[in-house]
């Protein structure tokens, strides 16, 4: 199992890689949710925001959309990102 932190730009890259995204913006906002569920107490590497657009998406439900961000960042999930915010362009 990768231990590595969980980052904004490591995920961005992942997305950039699997989805071909058209738009794309992820946002750490752990800072937020400190003594939240999940908050690891740094700040960082928990909550997440992501912004996307793809063509992979077209024709697809929202449900089904939103299922191709979270199997490309399960890896992520894996290693602690604890919440994502998904917004679909």
């Amino acid at each position: 199992m990768n231990t590595e932190a969980v980052t904004a730009q490591g995920m961005e890259l992942c997305l950039r890689e699997r989805l071909q995204p058209t738009a794309l913006e992820v946002l750490d906002e752990s800072w937020q949710h400190e003594g939240h569920a999940g908050a690891n107490g740094t700040g960082f590497g928990t909550h997440f925001r992501v912004r996307i657009a793809s063509p992979l998406f077209t024709g697809l439900t929202r449900v089904r959309q939103h299922r191709l961000v979270y199997d490309a960042l399960q890896e992520f999930i894996d290693r602690g990102a604890h919440a994502l915010a998904i917004e679909i362009l």
